[in-house]
């Protein structure tokens, strides 16, 4: 990977900055409930402010699909953005257009304005290039810090970088150099935990995994999947009959490969999903016509303690079983306080993202130990799936020109 200009490579002083940021907040009776994507975001804008340019926030708000929906204006988070700002921020009722021409002009250097949701535009989805222009009218450099966004070719995140000087925002060179150092350029050997409920959905990362990774760890329902692959019976449980010929593919191109799966050699088996439900432990070939597999058993965390101990970089997503409802917590808990003391006492590189992921490791109190959680989502997913991200492509591509 090349290396990506950030907000160092240029001279911002009243400079007039268009800033692409993911602020997709909670709300609650009209409050926000969770402010990590401002306070995010405000490393970037405060150097930028601190530098005289004048700081103009685009970014967008649920799925208005190009029509104006009041419920999901940025106005309510003008005070949070403050708050997190530590500065005043003005706002504009339009994302683009005179009215927001009239908005940039009145600033002076060093103030921060934020324009309205950017999906009130029908261009900005569709990438059209006079939305893309329309845009670049109201900046001189263009700054893309919303990884979270950038895998899709919207007009105000790949259209707009193709007509201004782009760069890349502190929050998006983080998130690049943690997913660099942990898939692009690896420290030896590599585990990768793949969880969640179903294969079906992961097919392109479990192909892409195992063409790169040296271990790879197969959990939640999608190791049902698995194990019914290779003949056990997995009771009520589920898994995906239509994906265990997919599974068989997968398993037989990790040989090839020289790559280890790990699977489950014990699992945890109820006949109710509900909290607190009787359990029990026993072998994938031991599970009851009416049980259901709802998670690894204690054998299998153990496997994963020496496996993780002899790898030097972890990446995960998602859980090892049904985590959200206990007792079926323990194995996702178990494996990340491993992974997350191995961060901390031995030098491991781990790298996790994904909202089943970031949820699980919340709930085992570990999510600042290890080195690196992406609250991405699908951007995330993506980026280990080895597609190509359209607003990081278009920073790279115009990096390699200028270079």
């Amino acid at each position: 990977m090349s290396r990506f200009p950030g907000l160092k490579d240029f001279n911002a002083h009243s400079k007039r900055v268009l800033m692409r940021v993911d602020i997709n907040a909670p709300f609650v009776n009209g409050e926000i409930t969770d402010d990590t994507r401002l306070r995010l975001i405000a490393p970037g804008v405060q150097m930028l402010v601190a530098s005289g340019a004048k700081v103009i926030l685009c970014a967008h708000f649920g799925r208005p699909n190009g029509k104006i929906v009041p419920e999901m204006s940025l106005r309510p988070l003008v005070k949070p953005l403050m708050k997190a700002l530590g500065k005043p921020v003005a706002f504009c009722s339009a994302p683009l257009g005179e009215e927001a021409k009239r908005a940039v002009a009145a600033m002076n250097n060093g103030d921060v304005l934020l324009l309205e949701n950017i999906r009130f535009i029908e261009g900005e989805e569709k990438n059209s290039p006079d939305t893309a222009r329309a845009l670049a009218e109201l900046a001189d450099v263009y700054v893309n810090d919303g990884f979270s966004v950038s895998h899709r070719a919207h007009a105000s995140t790949e259209g707009v970088a193709r007509l201004l000087p782009a760069y890349a925002g502190p929050t998006m060179l983080q998130e690049l150099e943690a997913l660099q150092a942990a898939l692009g350029a690896p420290k030896r050997p590599l585990a990768a935990v793949v969880g969640g409920s179903k294969v079906s959905t992961k097919i392109t990362l479990l192909k892409n995994l195992v063409e790169k990774a040296d271990l790879l760890v197969i959990g939640g329902g999608m190791a049902n999947t698995f194990l019914a692959a290779q003949g056990y019976n997995v009771g009520a449980s589920l898994y995906e009959k239509d994906f265990l010929d997919t599974a068989k593919q997968i398993m037989k191109r990790a040989d090839a490969c020289g790559v280890q799966i790990l699977l489950p050699v014990d699992v945890v088996t109820a006949k109710e999903f509900k909290a607190g439900a009787d359990y029990r432990v026993c072998a994938p070939g031991e599970v009851a016509s009416d049980e259901m597999i709802l998670d690894a058993g204690p054998k299998t965390v153990a496997l994963l303690k020496d496996a993780f101990a002899a790898a030097r970089t972890v990446i995960w997503n998602g859980p090892l079983g049904a985590f959200e409802t206990e007792p079926f917590h323990q194995s996702t808990v178990a494996a990340a306080k491993i992974v997350a003391d191995l961060t901390k006492n031995a030098g491991v590189v781990s790298v996790a993202g994904g909202g089943d992921t970031v949820s699980a490791l919340n709930l085992a109190g570990v999510s600042e130990d290890f080195t690196y959680v992406s609250g991405a989502g699908g951007a995330f997913l993506e980026w280990m799936e080895g597609k190509v991200l359209p607003g990081v492509a278009i920073l790279e591509e115009k990096e390699t020109v200028a270079a």
